[in-house]
């Protein structure tokens, strides 16, 4: 029986993966995620003033919600219409949706664009994991996802900071219409890059009908379990980031999402090729621990310096596991279906942030002081213990996999009368 090993050992450097469409895919994802991230802060006190209060849970969820019912549907677009007409799609929801956010001015109209604004998120980042999965070598899939997630990261740390600049000495209004700005360049960027889906198909909608074995690639599954217990963590940080920081008398609410992404940048350049080089299971077991460190210091952070440590420890884990999972998605998933694979891990992260959100808005308005925000961290500390521990299983199943396919090679060699 031939096993897929999941243990992958020192790798050669392999040709060039810096090609312009490569770069060019960077710096469009840059100012795609800078589009998203840069009002998340802003929105929990813009929907309070908005009569909302009790929905604040929900401006993660929603988004969520959509961007994880979508994924199955890029996901087959992504291998049939091709990768770039649907990077540019998700793009172009985002700088629809940020330049309608002002005229919106009621609480279920705010919840409704949320709605929508999830399906930028639900097709971008599955085109553009299968596009990086299409023009890189395989032994070098973790540099390049750690290098696009830098860039990715970077417009994540930038965009948060740059939000709540502009809402503070501006208006929410510029706020949101600079968010549609960055995601009209991302488009212009997109539509130079070549295609790389071979066989393609013009777009019709008999497309979106979806058989059984479209919505879930089994290949995926050890990738949707650990994903959905890490990213309950992501949705609780989104949600409860902003009622922290106030707490602690941190005025900027997107300065913790800056401090985490810098620490995510360095953990990328610093280690870019460490699951190349390993494999994904070792490393994805330890920045998991990592992970579970981090939401342990968010529980305890009573003082800023807690916070920032907490901040750092975040930024490392997530700097080592969204490219780790991300190559080893790519890994197991078959060629020609490459991007249902890549939308069945998404759908574990949009799945794991919306309950995580929801979770956590729901624990914030109903336990009091501070104790509902101490409860979502440890929580999400617990389901982050979970996956360390499913990993270490796998990491430990595919290494007595692999000392059994070398036995046999030995018993083998003794057949044939080989020392």
């Amino acid at each position: 029986m031939v096993v897929r090993s999941l243990f992958v050992r020192r790798v050669s450097d392999g040709p060039s993966l810096y090609t312009l469409s490569f770069w060019l895919l960077c710096v469009s994802n840059f100012l795609f995620s800078a589009s998203f991230s840069m009002m998340i802060p802003e929105l929990p006190a813009y929907l309070t003033k908005l009569g909302g209060q009790e929905y604040v849970g929900l401006i993660i969820a929603l988004f969520t919600l959509t961007a994880g019912v979508s994924r199955p549907f890029s996901g087959k677009l992504t291998d049939t219409v091709g990768r770039v007409p649907v990077m540019a799609f998700g793009s172009l929801v985002c700088f629809v949706c940020g330049f309608l956010y002002p005229y919106l001015l009621t609480v279920w109209g705010f919840l409704t664009l949320r709605l929508i604004h999830g399906l930028s998120t639900g097709t971008k980042p599955t085109a553009t994991a299968a596009y990086v999965a299409d023009v890189v070598p395989a032994t070098r899939r973790g540099e390049a996802m750690g290098m696009l997630g830098l860039f990715t990261a970077m417009g994540m740390s930038l965009g948060p900071a740059i939000g709540s600049w502009l809402a503070d000495d501006y208006s929410m209004n510029v706020m949101f219409w600079t968010s549609s700005a960055f995601a009209l360049l991302s488009i212009g960027i997109l539509l130079r890059m070549p295609e790389t889906l071979v066989n393609t198909q013009p777009f019709r909608f008999g497309l979106l009908r979806l058989k059984k074995d479209e919505i879930f690639d089994k290949q995926a599954l050890p990738p949707f379990i650990v994903l959905l217990l890490q990213s309950f963590a992501y949705g609780a940080v989104l949600t409860l980031i902003s009622t922290l920081s106030t707490s602690l008398g941190i005025t900027n609410k997107g300065l913790f999402f800056t401090v985490y992404t810098l620490a995510a940048l360095f953990t990328r350049v610093v280690f870019s090729r460490t699951s190349d080089r390993y494999g994904r299971l070792p490393v994805l077991t330890v920045s998991t621990a990592v992970l579970v460190l981090s939401m342990i210091l968010l529980a305890l952070a009573k003082t800023p310096y807690i916070f920032w440590t907490a901040a750092i420890v975040y930024g490392l884990a997530n700097g080592m596991n969204s490219p780790t999972v991300q190559a080893w998605t790519a890994d197991l998933a078959d060629e020609a279906t490459r991007g249902r694979a890549m939308a069945t891990m998404y759908i574990a992260l949009e799945a794991g942030i919306g309950i995580g959100a929801v979770a956590s808005g729901w624990l914030l308005n109903h336990l009091a002081g501070d104790v509902g925000v101490d409860a979502s961290f440890v929580l999400s500390a617990l389901l982050a213990l979970a996956a360390t521990g499913y990993l270490g299983w796998l990491w430990h199943r595919d290494r007595q996999a692999n000392k059994y396919r070398l036995n046999e090679g030995d018993e083998m060699a003794l057949l044939d009368g080989e020392p």
